[in-house]
């Protein structure tokens, strides 16, 4: 099977195009991809936070994460924003299933090695793909909330980025970062593929600068954590999606200059 893990970031599910999920819907319909979509919630989280006034701190990028911060991730992520997702694909024609990693320990985790700083933070140490395959077998998209527990019940917030990384390496699928750029743009022009080494030393010029520089982290973060295929494509741009799963020349492949991944999609 041709597992196709779809990462949304929090910030992009408003500037979706409004054909996107219908065009989730036919890809799984088609059978050529089996998607599994995994999804983050950042703006949500921090205006719920604000609201509550729980104060809220990031330590390198990621979210510090007391129990109280906790509970209301959770209640965003694997509640109203995961439920949201489900909705859309309903009203597209499609089913889905809305879970978190914490439900039959699909996401089993640990505490990350700087616990004692970030707090409830979990690194994913087994992904229990026996789960989705369930929902997919059953004609169904997964939408996957990443929270996760370990065995003795204690549930860990994990960077929506690592938690596709990981179910992707399991399924040995590709990865499709979602976001609302065509690609990363050098001058002007979208590049249909980059190494590693060639991010870091379009950053170091300054030819890849603001927020693209945090999309093309998480896409090398990715293939630094075992997945073999990573695109970032456009999500607000009317059949992206489907350029992509149809070989057509969509967004920006990305791969590791020390061993170099053939993807049938590369143009």
């Amino acid at each position: 099977m041709n597992y196709l893990v779809i990462k949304c970031g929090g910030s992009i599910f408003e500037q979706l195009s409004p054909s996107f999920f219908e065009e989730l819907v036919q890809i799984q319909k088609e059978k050529e991809f089996v998607p599994i979509i995994v999804h983050g919630g950042g703006p949500s989280i921090t205006k719920t936070l604000s609201s509550l006034e729980i104060e809220t701190k990031f330590v390198n990028g990621l979210r510090q994460t007391t129990p109280e911060v906790l509970d209301v991730v959770e209640m965003i992520l694997s509640g109203s924003l995961n439920k949201q997702i489900v909705r859309n694909i309903i009203k597209a024609g499609g089913k889905a299933i809305g879970i978190s990693g914490v439900d039959g320990m699909f996401l089993e985790a640990k505490p990350v090695q700087n616990a004692d700083e970030i707090g409830l933070v979990g690194e994913i140490t087994n992904v229990r793909t026996e789960i989705v395959k369930m929902i997919t077998d059953m004609d169904g998209i997964p939408v996957i909330s990443p929270i996760a527990v370990d065995l003795f019940g204690q549930h860990y917030n994990i960077n929506a980025d690592l938690a596709a990384a990981a179910i992707a390496k399991s399924l040995e699928g590709t990865i499709c970062l979602v976001t609302n750029v065509a690609g990363v743009l050098v001058d002007g022009e979208v590049q249909s593929s980059l190494s590693n080494k060639q991010v870091e030393q379009l950053i170091e010029s300054q030819q890849i600068t603001g927020g693209m520089i945090p999309k093309v982290h998480s896409a090398i973060d990715c293939l630094e954590n075992g997945v073999s295929n990573v695109v970032i494509i456009d999500g607000t741009t009317k059949q992206s999606l489907t350029r992509f799963t149809k070989g057509e020349h969509s967004g920006t492949f990305f791969y590791l200059e020390e061993e170099m991944i053939y993807s049938g999609h590369n143009s």
